[in-house]
């Protein structure tokens, strides 16, 4: 293992419900096989509903959950991180050498 790898990074994009539970099992994978890994789990679009209405013990503590959405739809994310918007919380991490993956 390199110095680079001790310094994993992964935003795991999710904007529909699918890709939410798909980047949960993701995370738990990437952790599993990497605990020193870092991981968000960044959702807007649709996926903002399906992780209020289906909150996930395990994972929950990864998201970012995206302001715009939560603005538009009229909810709130109690417990959970929000940030100003999905896609500048993507940005900003990548361009802080964070890996992407969209689930």
């Amino acid at each position: 293992m390199t110095d680079m790898a001790s310094n994993l990074r992964l935003v795991i994009h999710a904007p529909t419900p699918a890709a939410l539970e798909r980047a949960r099992n993701n995370a738990r994978n990437l952790l599993k096989a990497r605990p020193d890994a870092e991981v968000r789990i960044v959702v807007n679009a649709g996926a903002v509903a399906a992780a209020l209405d289906g909150p996930d013990a395990e994972t929950d503590r990864f998201l970012r959950v995206c302001g715009n959405t939560l603005a538009k739809t009229g909810r709130t994310a109690d417990g959970l991180t929000v940030v100003a918007a999905g896609v500048l919380d993507i940005a900003e991490a990548q361009a802080d050498g964070w890996g992407y993956m969209r689930a």
